[in-house]
């Protein structure tokens, strides 16, 4: 990808050595004559003016690196997605699925991107989130949950425009692949490749036991309405956005039109990153 001109950089702002890490790689980008498009909370750090808003970043960019976790990926991802421009994510959080590269080996895998090493990037689609008329996309999953007070909730599921289902539970999760690993994981759904053409419904507590969870062809179209009244439901979008929800709402759910091109660690593929993430199969 010798075709960067331009950097974007986006930030945790209190994560451990997020400032020397981010001097290290303004003049690791400068060194190779690549100018820095900084989020404003980063500009700041380095006393710099000229900052953009985390959302606007990638639509300035060639290339997006985030400094954080998997939550700083995944409130930039959406953007990047439908901008085309791929991100690179170093972790400097806990887990850090979809931030793989470690901060150690940050600058080998610039060096690899820049030198035009193409199967570093791995193309994730995103869902479409349609409710009230918004449109919204979603690269792990959209969920739909009771409020911390409120009492199970009751919907129905229909595929294709045929209704399969009616589900009393906590709630549902409508995940990618790359979202199995997240919130569906925990509530008990399968981990899926990134490659597999499918997206996981995962009940939360449904009330029934033999309501277990679904992957469906990624062509389909997947609705799911509230009907539960004079509770608090939310809608929930990557853990990041959403807003509430009431009797009758619909949300719609299908593959997104646009996909994250992810980069990934060229030391290690998809089944290391399972078993030193989440232990798989030790």
């Amino acid at each position: 990808m010798n075709n960067i001109r331009r950097a974007g950089i986006v930030i945790k702002p209190h994560a451990p050595s997020v400032e020397s890490i981010l001097k290290d790689l303004v003049a690791y980008f400068e060194k190779h004559g690549i100018a820095c498009v900084l989020e404003d909370v980063a500009a700041r750090k380095l006393g710099r003016s000229g900052g953009l808003l985390r959302a606007d970043v990638p639509a300035a960019s060639d290339l997006v690196v985030v400094l954080g976790g998997d939550g700083t990926m995944l409130s930039v991802a959406h953007h990047a997605a439908r901008a085309g421009v791929p991100v690179m994510g170093v972790n400097l959080g806990r887990l850090g699925f979809l931030t793989e590269i470690p901060v150690s080996e940050a600058m080998l895998t610039l060096d690899d991107l820049l030198a035009g090493d193409a199967s570093l990037i791995s193309p994730r689609w995103l869902l479409e989130a349609r409710a009230a008329g918004a449109v919204s996309y979603c690269l792990n999953d959209v969920v739909v949950t009771k409020g911390a007070v409120a009492r199970m909730i009751e919907l129905t599921i229909g595929i294709d425009g045929k209704e399969v289902a009616t589900l009393k539970a906590d709630g549902l999760i409508v995940s990618t692949p790359t979202g199995s690993t997240a919130y569906s994981l925990s509530a008990g759904g399968p981990i899926i490749h990134p490659l597999v053409p499918a997206f996981v419904l995962t009940p939360i507590c449904p009330h029934t036991l033999s309501f277990r969870p679904l992957a469906v062809p990624s062509t389909s179209i997947v609705s799911v309405r509230l009907l539960t009244g004079g509770e608090e439901v939310h809608l929930t979008l990557d853990g990041q956005r959403g807003g509430v929800l009431v009797g009758n709402d619909v949300i719609d759910i299908r593959k997104s039109p646009v996909e994250l091109q992810l980069v990934t660690s060229p030391r290690r593929n998809y089944y290391d990153l399972v078993k030193e993430k989440l232990g798989w199969a030790e």
